[in-house]
């Protein structure tokens, strides 16, 4: 008899709410990873690190109280078993090279939209590295940025404020009421956001979004 594979357990810690809930659609999109915690603080983090079932932290560089990079210090010093991922707004190999110093197992920026966080944790979870060689996630962000500029230019200023909503969470409902259109109208803008960005669905949305920082902390 085989027994099912439980899921990559994750402590997800950023100090943006809205960055948070974002983040844990696009993890929890996938069926081998579940967000079971989550921080708003640097200390925060490393508490429930400690004390709480975690396989995997995702740290956001630059958090109160502490930062990424000395949370994560705290954190293969306390619990060694928990792998470490920054994730990053700066595309600088010194920040690089801090990270795995402090021990962390992976480096991702935050421009990558998510699926690069998806792959680092999976990586993370096997015991793996992930961030090397540098200047090729550097490169492979930089084109994934102006691909998605390029796309970005041809939305009207309707459908960008709707696409910020989606991601930030709000229902079709929520999003008619805030603008004052109907459900209708709202279901009009998402179908022909994405046709216009080839997008499937309202995860596929949310990280063209976060990659575009249309999502305000």
């Amino acid at each position: 008899m085989t027994h099912a594979r439980q899921p990559v357990r994750i402590l997800l810690a950023d100090d943006h709410e809205v960055v948070r809930r974002g983040l844990k659609l696009v993890l929890e999109s996938e069926p081998d990873l579940r967000v079971t915690s989550e921080a708003a603080d640097g200390p925060s983090a490393v508490r429930q690190a400690v004390r709480e079932e975690v396989d995997v932290a995702v740290l956001d560089l630059s958090m109160p109280g502490m930062s990424g990079l000395q949370a994560t210090r705290e954190i293969t010093r306390l619990r060694p078993s928990v792998r470490v991922i920054i994730l990053s707004m700066h595309s600088n190999e010194s920040y690089l090279r801090e990270a795995m110093r402090a021990g962390a197992s992976g480096y991702v920026l935050k421009s990558d939209g998510g699926h690069s966080l998806v792959a680092a944790c999976r990586a993370a979870a096997r015991g793996q590295s992930v961030g090397a060689p540098f200047h090729r996630a550097r490169t492979a962000a930089s084109a994934m940025e102006r691909e998605a500029q390029a796309s970005a230019d041809g939305l009207t200023a309707r459908e960008t404020q709707i696409l910020s909503l989606i991601a930030d969470g709000h229902t079709t409902r929520e999003i008619a009421d805030l603008l004052v259109i109907s459900p209708r109208t709202v279901d009009r803008h998402r179908e022909k956001l994405a046709r216009k960005l080839n997008l499937r669905n309202r995860v596929e949305l949310t990280r063209f979004a976060l990659r575009q920082n249309l999502v305000e902390p």
